[in-house]
């Protein structure tokens, strides 16, 4: 783009939200077009007719998200954001997806040219494929780490293999913090850090196992991102970070050959947090929260987190906060509320990280599946239990009539009696849930209960959203849910931080006051702060100009 447009986009932008107090970036949209830019700079004027007819056809679907973060005005309104004097808290990042391939491919070359070079082929061709190698190049590793269209949840946990292979020490642990603070504090204005990482990667499935792991303590983690992230804060004293150690939820993620049950394993990792909070009491301001990780579609049970329930008990009483990734992913819909259900009455979560069973319309949803459904019945195709519309449709609200799901399963065109029976089983059943999601989200509201939205990895790893629009940010903020905003794995999802600020303002351009977007995202939450910092952009930029 032009440079001078852009820097007259910049400018423009930004007068007009500070001199408008932040209001929607549809009305400031708006206003721009309605001020003298026309007259003092037609070029950057077209260029914003441009983008208000993309945010328009954006919003009835004629266009994608894509076009608007393409678009010099969304590259104006970065910087924009970018210039805030406050920095950005992220509150949702981990460890292995928000390092760069710049980083990891001279550390992984050294790794395939060392005496360990055919396992570390084997695990990657295992995890990757056999052509993903050989690896020559920045360029390849960048390539294997990041999320491809069309990819999903099962294959974003995989990539994730090929960044875990390098850190095998303290040493790569500090030089990867540093990295990562560096990158967000100098790209995208973010000035604190809630990092998410594994004290221990042990697993007894073949494709996660990674050579020499074993020999990285808890302490070499722990320790090394403390370095490394502390390194950075000397060099920068406002830049704040909080290491949470993160647990996966799956059965099969534990150390099987030193303990016979997963529980044992994660009570053992427990001790050890509680044990070195005792002897480094340096980590203590750091390390104030715990999470867990992973696919949950098979835990929502209450006896599924009865067998954590004591350990983080256990932090709890030494001050720790409890994260939980929840509401993510799920079979059903009622079963994704239920894990954030069971999550807040028997870990006593203080924060929900994702939450989207909280978010969901519960009627657009079932109706979809009825919609989805019923064109597979008009096409004579049944549903199998590999569909992935199987579980909902078998736990509808069926009643007596059953038959009319056996036909559905079979593939047998249903008749215009059975129809409506199929209707009556998701209205009903979508009527229930919806009672049940709002009790539970009006609950966890009541209890200050923090919900950390992160609207590129909803949108791209849970296929529950047709389109960004969905994203349920806007509404939760109307319901008064107390918000933060991460970016999950910024590298792996192609996204980054202010990205994810521009997202959430274009899809819902005409509610969300960039204001509060503002206050959620630095944690101020002084309105009249927030407005004199606006002003001091809008006379930095006079003085600038002069």
């Amino acid at each position: 783009m032009n440079t001078d447009i852009h820097n007259q986009l910049v400018s423009a932008l930004t007068t007009i939200i500070s001199e408008t107090n932040g209001i929607s970036l549809a009305d400031t949209v708006d206003l721009l077009l309605s001020s003298d830019l026309d007259e003092t700079h037609p070029n950057a004027h077209k260029t914003v007719v441009e983008f208000r007819d993309l945010l328009n056809r954006f919003q009835i679907n004629q266009v994608t998200i894509q076009a608007l973060l393409k678009h010099p005005v969304s590259a104006a309104l970065f910087e924009f954001f970018k210039n805030f004097p406050l920095k950005y808290h992220e509150e949702h990042i981990h460890l292995t997806g928000a390092i760069s391939a710049e980083f990891i491919y001279p550390r992984l070359k050294k790794l395939l040219e060392g005496s360990d070079k055919k396992i570390y082929e084997e695990k990657i061709a295992e995890v990757y494929g056999a052509e993903a190698l050989p690896i020559r190049s920045v360029a390849d590793v960048d390539r294997l780490i990041r999320l491809q269209e069309n990819e999903g949840f099962s294959r974003y946990l995989k990539i994730l293999y090929l960044p875990k292979l390098i850190f095998l020490n303290r040493e790569v642990h500090a030089e990867a913090a540093f990295h990562m603070a560096q990158e967000l504090w100098e790209k995208f204005n973010v000035g604190s850090v809630r990092l998410k990482f594994s004290l221990s990667r042990s697993t007894s499935s073949s494709s996660e196992q990674i050579p020499g792991i074993d020999d990285v303590t808890p302490e070499d983690v722990v320790l090394g991102l403390y370095d490394g992230f502390k390194k950075f804060q000397d060099q920068h004293p406002d830049f704040k970070f909080i290491l949470s150690p993160s647990f996966r939820k799956e059965a099969n993620h534990f150390d099987a050959e030193k303990f016979k049950t997963r529980k044992e394993h994660f009570m053992e990792q427990i001790d050890e947090i509680v044990h070195m909070l005792d002897k480094y009491p340096f980590l203590i301001p750091h390390m104030t929260d715990v999470d867990t990780v992973g696919d949950e579609r098979e835990l929502y049970r209450k006896e599924h987190f009865n067998e954590m329930q004591s350990g983080f008990r256990k932090l709890q009483y030494r001050g720790f906060k409890i994260r939980s990734h929840h509401g993510e992913t799920w079979h059903t819909l009622k079963k994704g509320i239920q894990a954030v259900d069971n999550a807040m009455n028997i870990w006593h979560i203080d924060t929900l990280e994702h939450g989207i069973s909280l978010g969901i319309n519960p009627n657009k949803y079932f109706h979809r599946i009825y919609q989805d459904i019923t064109k597979l019945n008009h096409a004579g195709k049944g549903v199998d239990a590999k569909h992935p519309l199987y579980r909902e449709l078998i736990e509808l609200d069926w009643g007596s009539h059953e038959d009319v799901l056996q036909k559905l399963l079979k593939g047998e065109r249903l008749t215009e009696a059975e129809d409506v029976l199929f209707v009556k089983a998701k209205f009903h059943t979508a009527r229930e849930v919806e009672h049940y999601q709002h009790d539970v989200l009006n609950r966890m509201i009541q209890k200050g209960v923090t919900l950390v939205s992160l609207p590129s990895s909803n949108n791209k790893l849970t296929g529950k959203f047709e389109d960004y629009k969905d994203h349920p940010f806007s509404w939760w903020e109307k319901k008064g849910v107390n918000l933060g905003v991460g970016t999950d794995n910024h590298i792996t999802l192609n996204t980054n931080f202010i990205q994810e600020m521009l997202i959430l303002l274009y899809t819902d351009a005409v509610n969300l006051k960039i204001t509060k977007l503002l206050m959620v995202t630095t944690g101020e939450t002084r309105r009249p702060y927030i407005s004199h910092l606006l002003w001091t952009m809008r006379k930095k930029l006079r003085k600038t100009s002069l």
